[in-house]
């Protein structure tokens, strides 16, 4: 029954043990979170309603300037599009990128009273190493996130939809992907968010039919 209650709670920290959901997507030189560049990120906080529904904020996004020394595999050029070279991304340092994404989780944790983020991602495993890899060279102390724990929507959305690719699954769960737009931070990460509120909404809704159903049961 704490478990039920846990998840019909009506404030964000209730709902998820004190902690904010922040989908976090990222585009990269590679597969490598130690060697390979971080080029763009893109985090999207969430809110809830008053009747306990979550729904996405705008997302905040920056492209980000390659470490010193730091690997681009082609191949993963050609995938995001990216020119690393290009001087109107308005790249910022890993330093300075951090900071940017960083400020709004913390004042989405403030408003909603969370003491962590966890980041939510497709394959977030993924995405958590490239942000732990960028926090550790720039030495950063104020972190927000949660070193090892997230929501995993490549799971979630293969338990609930039986679709584990992003844009299946997005597709699944009733809104449109544009392949076009596929392989940027910004769009990944409003599509994940999008994924992610409706997955928790729908198993919300469920609980609340069982203890619907539960309750016109007893005598």
């Amino acid at each position: 029954m704490e478990q039920l209650n846990n998840s019909l709670a009506a404030r964000m920290a209730d709902r998820f043990r004190g902690f904010l959901p922040v989908i976090v997507d990222v585009e990269t030189g590679g597969f490598d979170a130690e060697r390979d560049a971080l080029l763009e990120i893109a985090a999207v906080t969430i809110g809830m309603d008053q009747e306990g529904k979550l729904y996405p904020h705008p997302v905040v996004s920056t492209h980000v300037e390659p470490f010193p020394g730091a690997n681009i595999d082609p191949r993963a050029l050609e995938i995001t599009g990216i020119d690393p070279d290009n001087p109107l991304r308005g790249a910022l340092n890993e330093r300075a990128a951090l900071d940017h994404i960083f400020h709004p989780v913390r004042t989405a944790m403030r408003t909603n009273e969370c003491q962590r983020a966890v980041l939510v991602g497709h394959n977030a495993a993924f995405d958590l190493g490239f942000l732990n890899a960028a926090v550790r060279r720039v030495g950063h102390k104020r972190n927000p996130f949660h070193p090892f724990s997230c929501f995993d929507t490549a799971t979630l959305s293969g338990l609930l939809y039986g679709q584990t690719v992003l844009s299946k699954a997005v597709l699944a769960a009733g809104y449109s992907f544009d392949a076009s737009e596929a392989h940027s931070a910004v769009y990944d990460a409003e599509r994940t968010a999008l994924l992610f509120c409706r997955i928790v909404n729908r198993l919300r809704s469920l609980e609340l039919l069982e203890l619907d159903r539960v309750g016109t049961a007893l005598p």
